[in-house]
């Protein structure tokens, strides 16, 4: 199980390839509620997603093929990853199923990796990645299910933790769960980490009812962020510490979410970056009497267009 010292000596050494991103203070009745939340915003994070910490990290720490790197994505991690290989100076391929969006493919593609579309799922994609990387010697970047990943993910409750203190609860979307992992090992029980999901990709809320991994469907709005087959081995042996509660929200709370983020905060977040939001303002999760609440708004890769309708 990952330390904070492990996820400290992270932060040290990506300080400089990734941003501190803020926190935003909302008075609770924008969003209808009796009390303020804070909103981490790390979707203002390189490349759109919290994942380049877990990326430059994963790349800092090993010794890079000339062959570079080779990661399985739904999109934001592949897009760190190629942001990552770029900056230090080595290639990059990034292997992601069909249901990727074009504007997560286009930004991939930007920083200039190459994209490989196949597969219907995420889990897809990873088996056509490790076949390639099989031929090529290339270092798999995995979207969450490796140590450096996850400590470098914990790098963002670091700094919440620093910014916000006095947080009793923080509530953040899960899809394979590398930045629920890092961030409960940071915190180790010192807050109330909440997992949100959408209940057409119930990886976590899955397991943990299970005692163990086990595949959950994948579909829905958020499929493409947050729709892993299974969550991660490492992370689970945390979630089953540190994870309070796991809880499920339907498509329609999470574009809600999104649409409160545009109009109150003139945020545009992707669904897999709303559905914690959505955990709290659909009433999944009533936190108690007292309480103070932060969310992770953890991805803005989407058409604006469309959140803006």
């Amino acid at each position: 199980m990952i330390s904070r010292a492990d996820i400290a000596a992270a932060a040290g050494r990506i300080e400089r390839y990734v941003r501190r991103t803020p926190l935003l203070r909302v008075a609770g009745a924008e969003f209808g509620l009796p009390f303020q939340v804070c909103l981490k915003l790390e979707l203002l994070q390189h490349s759109g997603s919290f994942k380049p910490r877990g990326a430059f990290n994963r790349l800092l720490s090993a010794e890079l093929p000339t062959s570079g790197v080779i990661a399985a994505s739904g999109g934001n991690h592949g897009a760190a990853v190629a942001y990552a290989a770029r900056a230090l100076g080595v290639p990059a391929e990034i292997f992601v199923p069909t249901l990727t969006p074009a504007a997560k493919v286009a930004r991939i593609a930007s920083y200039n990796a190459r994209v490989v579309q196949t597969g219907d799922t995420y889990a897809e994609a990873l088996l056509a990645s490790r076949a390639r990387q099989a031929e090529t010697g290339a270092l798999e970047v995995h979207a969450y299910d490796h140590a450096d990943v996850l400590s470098g993910q914990g790098t963002v409750a670091r700094e919440l933790e620093h910014d916000a203190p006095e947080l009793t609860h923080v509530l953040v979307a899960v899809g394979g769960g590398g930045l629920i992992g890092g961030m409960t090992a940071w915190y180790a029980g010192a807050a109330q980490v909440i997992s949100i999901e959408p209940e057409s990709c119930p990886t976590l809320h899955d397991a943990l009812r299970a005692g163990r991994p086990v595949d959950a469907p994948v579909g829905g709005i958020a499929a493409d962020s947050l729709g892993a087959r299974q969550v991660g081995g490492q992370m689970f042996e945390i979630a089953q510490h540190f994870v309070t509660r796991a809880l499920l929200v339907p498509d329609a709370a999470i574009v809600a979410a999104q649409r409160v983020l545009w109009e109150h905060c003139r945020v545009i977040a992707e669904p897999g970056g709303s559905t914690a939001l959505a955990g709290l303002l659909s009433g999944a999760f009533v936190p108690p009497e007292g309480a103070h609440v932060g969310v992770l708004v953890c991805g803005g890769n989407t058409d604006p267009a469309k959140v803006a309708q």
